[in-house]
């Protein structure tokens, strides 16, 4: 069996109260537990939070309400951590999974499909871990800095060489990673030769961290709604 664990905060200093602000209408956290349930792929839904609304929202929704303590709740606080609490309070209560699922409380644009496709993944020979990934939509070994000169090319052996001749580089797509659970308990690294990428187009990738973000994630939110593609 698999468990599924959103890591849902209260702050949030770019865009306030970020996981509960209302995304087309409905709060942003909903799309998250609702892709969830959807895969029937676990036997629990755990909201982690230190944020009493959060926790009762995701009551409402038929999910495990894990309150998290202030220490996992700050600005510097990584996933890891979070996850790792939420495991180990899981095993307490007799809890039965292998597989762990960190679905981000912000991934409207997430596809059950991709979920399953993320559990697949990790089921494979020798994986730890599986995530969410897409491509970038430049050659990153053609890019650019600035400097007080100017600018400088940040692999300038790559000046002559054309942008098809380059490797094709991936980014996290920051919608969600599967692990075994001795994996996350391990603290194993997430992106390794045992972690296997799901690939995901561009055209269903936001990252939210500002406004400009949430916009725009909106807009291919009901373009793809319209289009049938979600």
């Amino acid at each position: 069996m698999s468990i599924a664990i959103i890591p849902a905060r209260g702050g949030s200093k770019r865009i306030p109260r970020k996981n509960l602000k209302p995304f087309c209408g409905v709060p942003i956290l909903n799309y998250s537990i609702e892709c969830a349930a959807k895969t029937e792929a676990f036997s629990h839904v755990i909201v982690s939070s230190d944020d009493a609304v959060i926790l009762g929202l995701a009551r409402e929704k038929g999910c495990v309400a894990l309150p998290r303590p202030a220490s996992l709740a700050d600005d510097f606080t990584g996933t890891i951590p979070v996850i790792r609490h939420a495991i180990l309070w899981a095993q307490s209560q007799g809890f039965d999974f292998e597989h762990v699922a960190c679905i981000y409380a912000t991934a409207p644009l997430l596809r059950v499909t991709d979920l399953l496709a993320g559990l697949d993944a990790v089921k494979g020979d020798g994986r730890r871990f599986s995530f969410s990934a897409t491509t970038f939509d430049y050659p990153i070994y053609r890019g650019l800095v600035r400097d007080e000169q100017g600018v400088r090319m940040i692999f300038p052996e790559n000046f002559n060489r054309r942008s098809q001749d380059l490797p094709e580089a991936l980014h996290d797509a920051a919608q969600f990673y599967w692990g075994t659970a001795a994996a996350w308990l391990a603290d194993d690294l997430l992106f390794s030769k045992y972690s296997a990428p799901v690939l995901i187009p561009r055209y269903r990738v936001q990252d939210i961290d500002t406004e400009e973000d949430w916009c725009r994630a909106e807009l291919i939110y009901r373009i793809l709604k319209e289009t049938g593609d979600l």
